[in-house]
């Protein structure tokens, strides 16, 4: 049973496609702390989203251009038994990204905007358990984080001011860079296990994290004679969001588990304002509707050295409006994986694929659909080599 709930890794390999062109990207996994003695394990994911559309037909109907870049995922992570009650952990992962562009030379609403995210997370863990069956986790995470956004089409101009409700200024135009910022939060959770018939349900809870960023603002023609300045220096405080894990395996027949997941993210209270052009109270680059994702899957043992598992997950979506720097609108996928276990190594080898669900970039106040995105998919693939010392 043991090889069997091995299986259950090869989400965290690929689990960086759960919101392929958004921002949730390694879903934040802290499996290794369960691991059966002294463990360290290095594991990569690479994401291929498709996404793509078109303006409305109203403005022209021109391709938005493939919007949502590939993009890899590392991890790294140590497991270390202090005593029988005592173990802690060391996990790196890139928990947060974006990498959103829409082409330049074809879309007349949105061409040229941009997002990119990019995001390092270090968390370190300790657990200790009371008994066989209830143990605690807890421990602090440390993420630097930097960005770039660039506002640019017709669909930014003009736009309603909330400062001042006489006014209206255009977008089209805006960017600003986050320079990178390291910030710390906290992780607490607690977990029951009944190891006869390999069952564990882990609860978690993930802190929000407050970034300060010094941030270079390029203002839009009109705003920046306002201004006095093309470019102004300015702080922009963003918090990632907090989150809740749920994990889940047991045992239902000789060398069978069933195993699943769900994860609440808080993505509404997620704001980038950079306070030169947007403020406290005018408002944000970014849209976004909290998100719950469910996996669910079978895992078995083939033999001494080979199991796998097939598993699907959904997130249901939202409204179909949505912020152009996150064009999509939920999923459906499935994937499968395969675990070898030799002596004291084991590698686990996972792929996915996802049906992304239909969005309508939207701009404006109130929201106005400006561009929309049909039938794209994302197929995630990753590898997961561990080793027991």
């Amino acid at each position: 049973m043991k090889k069997v709930m091995a299986s259950v890794a090869a989400l965290a390999a690929c689990a960086g496609a759960a919101q392929a062109g958004g921002i949730d990207r390694s879903g934040q996994p802290i499996g290794v702390i369960f691991e059966k003695g002294n463990y360290v394990e290095l594991s990569y994911g690479q994401i291929n989203p498709s996404v793509t559309g078109n303006d409305l037909a109203i403005y022209g109907g021109r391709p938005t251009g493939s919007v949502a870049d590939n993009h890899s995922l590392p991890g790294l992570a140590l497991k270390y038994d202090f005593n029988d009650k005592l173990s802690g952990a060391l996990i790196y992962d890139q928990a947060y990204g974006a990498d959103i562009l829409y082409d330049p030379t074809q879309s007349v609403m949105l061409g040229g905007t941009e997002a990119k995210v990019n995001s390092q997370g270090l968390t370190a863990l300790l657990r200790y358990k009371f008994n066989e069956n209830f143990s605690v986790h807890g421990g602090v995470r440390a993420s630097k984080a930097s960005g770039h956004v660039t506002l640019k089409g017709l669909a930014y101009g003009p736009a309603f001011n909330p400062t001042d409700p006489t006014t209206y200024r255009s977008l089209n135009g805006y960017a600003v860079d986050l320079a990178d910022d390291w910030a710390a939060g906290y992780v607490i959770g607690a977990a029951y296990e009944k190891p006869e018939i390999a069952l564990r349900v882990a609860l978690t809870y993930f802190s929000k994290i407050s970034h300060k960023f010094d941030s270079i603002e390029t203002l839009p023609g009109g705003a920046a004679a306002a201004a006095g300045a093309a470019t102004v220096a300015a702080i922009t405080e963003t918090d990632t969001p907090q989150a809740v894990n749920l994990d889940f395996q047991t045992g239902v027949a000789k060398d069978t588990l069933v195993f699943g997941s769900v994860r609440w993210v808080d993505w509404s209270a997620f704001q980038v304002a950079p306070s030169t052009f947007f403020g406290p109270t005018a408002g944000s680059l970014t849209d976004l509707e909290d998100t719950t994702t469910y996996t669910l899957g079978i895992g078995r043992r083939f033999n001494d050295n080979w199991s796998g598992s097939i598993f699907a997950t959904w997130e249901p979506g939202g409204s179909k409006l949505v912020s152009p720097l996150a064009p999509t609108n939920g999923y459906k996928g499935i994937g499968i994986a395969a675990v070898y276990t030799r002596d004291n190594m084991k590698v686990t080898m996972g792929a996915r694929y996802l049906r992304l669900g239909d969005a309508d970039p939207e701009t404006g106040t109130p929201d106005v659909a400006r561009a929309n995105m049909r039938d794209n998919t994302a197929v995630a693939v990753g590898v997961k080599v561990g080793f027991t010392f």
